[in-house]
Parts: C-alpha cells; structure tokens; sequence
C-alpha cells in the first residue's frame, strides 16, 4: 500500500496578508527543495500594492517544491510551495520517482475548509479567490538547481561552476526580466563579478526592446530599420506599488473635487528654532529638520480647525469627522511612492514627533514599511522641497481630506520691519476635498500654518 501522499505533503497558498488585495509578487526565496523548515520560519519575501512582506510557513517539513520563479506576480490562494510534513514515511515508489505533489482536490482536503490562517487572524476563503493555471510538473526539477544558486548568492557565497550562473542580486534580475535582458550575455562591473544595474541599462541600449523582436521577422527591406527605431523606447510593466499609486491617483482626482491654495511665508525664525533644537538636549538622540516644525505646525492648525480632519463617505452620505489625527508623510523609495502614516500624531510630543518621524520615514527607504502603516491616514505632509521645487499643487490620498506640500526653503530678498533683507523663505500649498472644506475653512488652515511658521512661539501660545 503506498503512503496517503495528500496526508504528506501541503500546499502553502499565497496569504491575503489582511489588506483585501488580490495578487503578490515573490521577490525572493529564501528556502530552496530539499530545505529543513519549522513552523513560523521565513521562507521568502513577496511585494504586494502597498508593502513588501515576509511570509513565514505555518509547519514543520522538508521543501518539496517551489511553484514559481522570483519575479513572478501570484495570484491569491495559488500554491507557492509544497512542503513534505512526514519526510521519513516509506513509500512504495522508487526514491527517483518521489510522489507528486497533490492535486488541488488533494491539498483541499488535506486543509481545513472556508477562510484559512495565515500572517495574523485569517485569510481568504477558498471559493473567494481566483487561481491562475498551474505551471507543468516539467519546470519544478529545474528549480533546485536555479534556486541553490540564489541561495549561495544570498549566503555570500559564489555560485556552483557547473551553473555558469551570472551573478546578480534579485532586484536587478527583475530589472533585466523586465527589460528582456539575458544576464549571461552581459560584462559585470561590479565588486566581486556582480551585474550592477548600470549594466543592465547599458546592455538595452544598442539592442531592440522585447516588444521590438515580434517586428524582426523577414520582410521587405524599408521594414528591416524598425526595431531599432523602437529600440529608443522602453517598456515597464505596471505593477507593484506603481500600480496602486496611479490607481488611487486617478481615483481622488476624479472623485474629490481638489482645490489648492498657496502662501509664500518667511520662515527665518523656524529655521533658528531648528538650529537650538539640535543642541538641546531633550532632542538628543532624534533628527530634527524644518519638516520636524511643519509637522508640528499642521497638527495645531488641525486642533483650532478640527472639522479640516474629516472624511466623505458616500456610500452612507455622511461626513466622517476624526478627533484623532494619523499623519501621512510622502516618501519616494526604490519602490516607489509611500504613505505611511504616524499614529495619534495628535498626542505626541515634539520629541516624539521627531522620534516617530525618523523611524517612519528610515523604514520606508529601507522598503521594510508593512501595510499596516499605510493604512487610516488622515492628513499627509508632501515635501517636495527635498528636490529643489517651490510648490506644486498635490492630489490628495484617497480617504483622507487635506495634503499640505512643503516647497524649499530659500534665500530670498523679503520686506522685514520695513527694509528689503535677505530672509529664508519658502513656499506652502494645501489642497483640500472642496466637499468636505470649503474655502474659508482651507484658507483658516493654511494661514495658522504660515503663522506658526514665521513666528513659531505660536507653537505654544496656540498649542
């Protein structure tokens, strides 16, 4: 009698790791077949819209099988690995012939019914989610010997000889996936014989785009200049956080009617507060910048303006006004555009501020920022004044009803106590859903947040 093979070996599905989405891309494996793993161990890291997140696998085994290769987007409750839960049960097939994994009625009855756990609570149903078609059995011994090259390079270690596998860290594999650049074909120039991504743009540039290939195909002579006339362009997939980003984008412009207002205010007495915060000892140990001020700006002119912290729902018709305030900052990471939030901003000291401020804003470059963190803002600061520009006009995050741009500060020459000095001064734009504030209101909150920031006393007075 041969071993009950669906007793044997699980299906781990791709989790709905809380946020509704639908679909994830593995960025990288960190296990590979044959493998011991225990219950909770990471075994690879995924990129949802919102958050890169480490998946840990829910028991002990032996890994079977990988079901995709990193750089692949899954769909929610597809297999991504299958684990050997009773690695030491004899079976009747050959050790060369080991079982296959289970087929989707199998792994189903091997598996609890309706919502399944998985990161924290549960996941999604079964009959909720879409799967896409499995890849061929054929593909899966490939796998082990690709797989053990990734690890080596994870482990510090070069790759085995016989693989003649280029060496490459998984971002830029995806980069060269993405543009259709085979790594075996290119020259490296980083440490240690690595492929930089340097080297992936400059392999692109004499060679046609994959999108160019299809128009290689024999035919008439005035036809043979065109792929390198499309070689000039360079096509990226939408996906990831770029695609939640430009969705949502589109979503408030075209839902909340925004209206934008400016102030140009001198902020020379901020930036002296900047410069004695440092020194002082509270702040020890915290970063502190103008955006550190602004922040806390914002967060007075929100208490005396408490009906600008608010939302529209119009599924009920109602307006949501919020007595606490989630502060969004704007951060531009190699993923992408984020907006993690700090809670109850409202409640924290400015040593607090700048602690939380740090924290948020170090985690979102280092690509670490979870989706919990991006979730229940109420209000973000944009400061666009990091690249040298004066203002722009930001569209608000969606849910939320206000988003104050900071533009940068500049030397400038400014009427002070009736004479032209120069003066440090900076621009400031807020706009705001017009359903939600109207114009008096906006106006009443932009100017508090000048006020504050030319005489920043006010910060106590007002606060």
């Amino acid at each position: 009698m041969t071993a009950d093979t669906s007793a044997r070996y699980r299906e781990f599905k791709m989790p709905d790791v809380g946020e509704g989405l639908t679909e994830a891309e593995i960025l990288k494996w960190y296990v590979q077949p044959g493998d011991t793993v225990v219950d909770g161990q990471v075994v690879c890291e995924v990129e949802t819209a919102k958050a890169a997140v480490e998946l840990p696998i829910p028991y002990d085994g032996v890994v079977h099988a990988l079901r995709f290769d990193e750089g692949t987007t899954v769909d929610v409750g597809a297999s991504i690995i299958t684990v050997d839960v009773a690695p030491g049960t004899p079976s009747e097939a050959p050790a060369a012939a080991a079982p296959a994994p289970p087929t989707e009625p199998e792994a189903e009855a091997a598996e609890p019914k309706g919502r399944q756990p998985v990161l924290v609570g549960y996941g999604v149903s079964e009959a909720s989610t879409k799967r896409r078609p499995r890849r061929g059995a054929a593909a899966v011994p490939e796998q082990g010997a690709a797989t053990a090259a990734i690890q080596a390079e994870m482990n510090g270690v070069p790759a085995p000889a016989a693989l003649s596998r280029p060496l490459a860290k998984p971002p830029v594999r995806k980069l060269a996936k993405d543009l259709g650049v085979d790594l075996a074909t290119i020259t490296p120039t980083g440490p240690d014989g690595i492929i930089t991504r340097e080297d992936v743009h400059a392999a692109t540039a004499p060679a046609p785009s994959p999108e160019a290939a299809p128009v290689a195909q024999p035919a008439p002579a005035p036809v043979a200049a065109t792929p390198a006339v499309a070689g000039r362009e360079t096509r990226i997939p939408v996906k990831g956080v770029r695609k939640a980003t430009a969705a949502a984008m589109v979503g408030s412009a075209f839902t909340a009617p925004h209206v934008t207002e400016f102030v140009t205010v001198d902020v020379t007495r901020t930036m002296r507060l900047v410069e004695e915060l440092k020194s002082d000892k509270d702040m020890a140990g915290v970063r502190v910048n103008p955006l550190l001020l602004v922040a806390k700006a914002l967060l007075v002119a929100i208490k005396r303006h408490p009906d600008v912290n608010a939302t529209w729902d119009e599924a009920a018709q109602e307006i949501v006004l919020k007595h606490y305030v989630n502060l969004g900052i704007a951060a531009a990471t190699p993923r992408g555009l984020l907006v993690p939030n700090i809670k109850d901003a409202h409640d924290k000291t400015l040593p607090q501020l700048a602690e939380s401020l740090g924290e948020l804003v170090s985690t979102a470059r280092e690509g670490k920022t979870t989706p919990a963190a991006m979730q229940g803002g109420t209000v973000t600061i944009t400061n666009v004044g990091v690249f040298g520009v004066d203002t722009g006009t930001p569209i608000l995050n969606p849910g939320e009803s206000a988003i104050l741009a900071v533009g940068a500060i500049k030397l400038q020459p400014w009427v002070h106590k009736g004479k032209v000095k120069p003066r440090q001064v900076t621009t400031l734009a807020l706009s705001f859903d017009h359903r939600l504030v109207d114009g008096e209101l906006g106006s009443k909150v932009l100017a508090d947040i000048a006020a504050i920031l030319e005489q920043p006393k006010r910060l106590i007075t007002w606060g």
